[in-house]
């Protein structure tokens, strides 16, 4: 159950926080005395702080709705056929869908959400009692009160890390605009200078918040609330960037440049991290939440289970069930054909915005369990086979335990051709409830345990930098590293960054990490680049896939009721396949459309060829400059504009054009 919305229910909350961060009134001191001075109406402000994550535009159905992150070598965004500015690099300050004339849009939401945590950091810190005390009466309070200062500094911290990935420099805002006569008109700074002051914070944070199972009220237990874990593995994400590379305006036509020239603070980053890292990996209540079945950590994700200790997630972006957030809607594989037929599938469209470049596939070891979760190469529909099939003899031969003479309708996965796959992570066949409209109210995972064992085994070689450690705080990297790949099923490899980078990748596959990995990496232009290559050398079944071929045969596999919406339903999965492997060549010997056999082009269609560089791009090659100059968002023209001079793109972008 999810016990903590975004929501902000009450008319303190509201009242105190619901001022758009462009109005720069702010409560009296008087109003926040009493608000800070009390536990119960400090965490109603804190609410407030979530309700701009669930606004139209923000993280509801754009910033976990496939916006951002898009694309990469294995990322692939389908909105606009695939064309979205946001998605091939072709951003400009009035980009639509993201940018708005009134400025509620990403970047004014997240501002949003960093000047309310302005205002309750120094509101609870001034007014708040936060002294650990021995009285037992004040202590709950005292406690409480504790673990709202860390969740907004945690908060604080995690708006602006998805700040600096969308847009770089950013204003290094650390203070209320009641406190600070720039207020709105602070001007864009480094980068790092925000990054330095993350660090403080979270350490802060994680001193402030103590573990899940011992949160405050309804935080205890709950993914939905940040705990110390959470605060430990965010600091270890901010450090690793902060570590890396990235692009500056001042030198961006030459590509990335390390954000910091000091090596010394570039190992004592990475010291960091295993610190950081180790906090979490030594305690045994933590390491208990790795999953045994990688399947396991989306099913329990779509199935609404919050509960800390039982999920791999150490926070998450809580939606109201049904009410708010489209992330299953847009993360999914495509299923508007399936509406009744389908389990928990009532209605709702499914936008499908994740696609999954097809060479992944074949990055995959034939035994990891993770490629059949993390990709779909098929679309579920519910009707007569009419889809599959105009000819009703052969559904009949596809399905035979279906009435096909009486148009019986029943569910099945239709095999899409190779330029059409999408993310398999997120499933309505796992969720819990009925899902009855495009807000499905699924959470947001952003960190999870995989994450620190593969950041600390990155860390403990001294990241892209080689800057290696100074203390391993009793963590060995190489075991992490191995933890990930023997739950994949797959077997241990060396420990070396090309090999860290590859399984990030493949762990982690539509989870909205690939493309700031990348460009913490310095290598976000020329893995797309080559990932193109790879493209191309698919299209003519060249080099590395010089053992392909068009034609798939596939056959189905009768699986009853188990992913329909009622028994009466009859439903069929994709069982057998043969084509799509390298050195599967020609018709099978055991191929006989009479027992079931289907065969299909993968890579032609009645819309031309899949992959025609026309037809499928990663970037817009046309500007392959741009694949340095425009990682980053530009800073929206509404919000440049309203700035008063204090706001600027940088890069090949101008203020209100491209």
């Amino acid at each position: 159950m999810k016990t903590f919305k975004y929501i902000a229910i009450a008319a303190v909350a509201m009242a105190f926080t619901a001022c758009d961060f462009f109005d720069s009134k702010s409560p009296s001191a008087m109003d926040a005395a009493q608000v800070f001075s009390n536990p119960n109406s400090t965490e109603q402000v804190i609410a407030g702080v979530y309700e701009q994550f669930g606004q139209d535009k923000s993280f509801r159905n754009r910033l976990a709705c496939g916006y951002q992150g898009m694309n990469t070598d294995v990322e692939f965004g389908n909105k606009n056929s695939g064309r979205a500015e946001w998605n091939i690099y072709a951003m400009t300050p009035t980009s639509g869908d993201l940018s708005t004339a009134n400025g509620k849009d990403p970047w004014g939401y997240l501002n949003s959400a960093i000047e309310r945590c302005n205002n309750i950091i120094e509101g609870i810190e001034e007014f708040g009692d936060t002294v650990l005390t021995d009285d037992a009466k004040k202590k709950e309070e005292v406690l409480k009160m504790r673990y709202m200062l860390g969740e907004a500094y945690f908060l604080r911290s995690f708006c602006y890390l998805q700040m600096v990935q969308l847009w770089g420099d950013v204003p290094a805002r650390f203070t209320s605009i009641a406190k600070d006569e720039a207020g709105m008109k602070t001007k864009k700074s480094d980068r790092t200078n925000v990054l330095a002051q993350l660090r403080i914070d979270l350490k802060k944070a994680a001193e402030l918040m103590p573990w899940s199972s011992e949160c405050p009220g309804t935080a205890a237990n709950y993914t939905g609330r940040p705990s110390k874990a959470a605060a430990y593995a965010l600091l270890a994400r901010v450090d690793l960037m902060y570590a890396g590379k990235g692009v500056r305006p001042e030198s961006w036509k030459n590509g990335p440049v390390f954000l910091v020239d000091d090596a010394s603070l570039r190992q004592e980053l990475n010291t960091e991290v295993m610190w950081a890292c180790s906090q979490i990996l030594n305690k045994s209540d933590e390491t208990a939440k790795f999953q045994t079945k990688y399947e396991d950590i989306f099913k329990k994700i779509c199935a609404d289970e919050t509960n800390y200790y039982n999920s791999e997630v150490f926070w998450e972006i809580a939606f109201a069930d049904g009410s708010r957030g489209q992330v299953l809607q847009y993360n999914c594989t495509k299923m508007d054909k399936a509406i009744g037929g389908l389990k928990n599938n009532v209605g709702g469209s499914s936008n499908s915005s994740v696609g999954i470049v097809p060479t992944l596939y074949y990055d995959f070891e034939a035994a990891d369990a993770r490629r059949d979760v993390t990709m779909a190469r098929y679309i579920w529909v519910y009707d007569d086979g009419s889809e599959f099939n105009s000819d009703p003899a052969k559904v009949k031969q596809a399905f035979p335990q279906v009435d096909v003479a009486n148009k019986e309708k029943f569910l099945y996965q239709k095999q899409n051709m190779i330029g059409s796959w999408y993310g398999n992570k997120y499933r309505v066949e796992w969720m819990k409830r009925d899902r009855t409209g495009n807000d499905d109210g699924v959470n947001f995972p952003i960190i999870r345990y995989a994450d620190v064992l593969l950041m600390a085994a990155e860390a403990s070689i001294g990241g892209i930098g080689g800057d290696v450690p100074a203390n391993l705080y009793g963590v060995d990297g190489k075991a992490c590293f191995d933890k990930v790949r023997t739950r994949a099923g797959v077997s241990t490899k060396p420990l070396t960054m090309a090999n860290i980078q590859e399984e990030r990748k493949l762990e982690f596959t539509g989870e909205y990490l690939r493309k700031y990995d990348l460009m913490r990496w310095g290598i976000l232009k020329e893995t797309l680049e080559n990932a193109h290559e790879r493209l191309a050398n698919m299209r003519a079944h060249t080099g590395e896939f010089a053992g392909l071929q068009d034609t798939l045969y596939i056959k189905y596999k009768y699986v009853g009721d188990e992913y329909s919406s009622s028994a009466s339903i009859k439903g069929f999965v994709i069982d057998s396949v043969y084509g799509l492997n390298k050195d599967e060549l020609g018709q099978p010997s055991y191929y006989d459309p009479d027992n079931g056999w289907r065969k299909g082009n993968l890579y032609k269609g009645s819309s031309g060829e899949q992959l025609a560089p026309d037809n499928y791009m990663l970037f817009d090659r046309e500007y392959p400059e741009r694949l340095n100059g425009r990682q980053y968002w530009p800073i929206f023209s509404v919000n440049v504009g309203q700035s008063e001079g204090a706001l600027w793109n940088d890069y090949d972008y101008t203020d209100t054009g491209e």
